[in-house]
């Protein structure tokens, strides 16, 4: 069982910036990929941002230039650098660990508890 524990979140400007982490614990298999998420009350929850073992990278339209995924492998930890942040990035974002299977593909997925990121003036 993995441990994925999020955090950094809390309220801020529209305009300003902020930096999450995900930590992963408890395990001694390598991780395959880390991923944002987020979610509001009335959506889906959508992957916003991706870092993967072969350092691929990619990120949601809406974040596009903005928002920041890296990951410190030796600590198991990725971080969001957020910018330029909008009222409508509001939400809850989670963090997904993907292991590695093996085989050099994604195997199991775990979930953190989330953490809210409020942009409000």
């Amino acid at each position: 069982q993995v441990r994925v524990e999020e955090s950094g979140g809390g309220k801020v400007q529209p305009g300003g910036s902020m930096r999450l982490s995900c930590a992963a614990s408890g395990s001694s298999e390598s991780i395959y990929a880390m991923d944002w998420y987020r979610q509001t009350s009335a959506n889906q929850r959508v992957r916003i941002a991706t870092i993967n073992m072969y350092e691929f990278i990619d990120y949601h339209d809406s974040v596009k230039g903005r928002f920041t995924i890296s990951r410190d492998k030796a600590r198991n930890t990725a971080y969001l650098q957020m910018t330029n942040l909008k009222p409508e990035d509001s939400a809850v974002y989670y963090c997904n660990v993907g292991l590695n299977d093996g085989r050099g593909s994604r195997g199991r997925s775990f979930w953190g508890q989330g953490t809210q990121v409020t942009v409000s003036a």
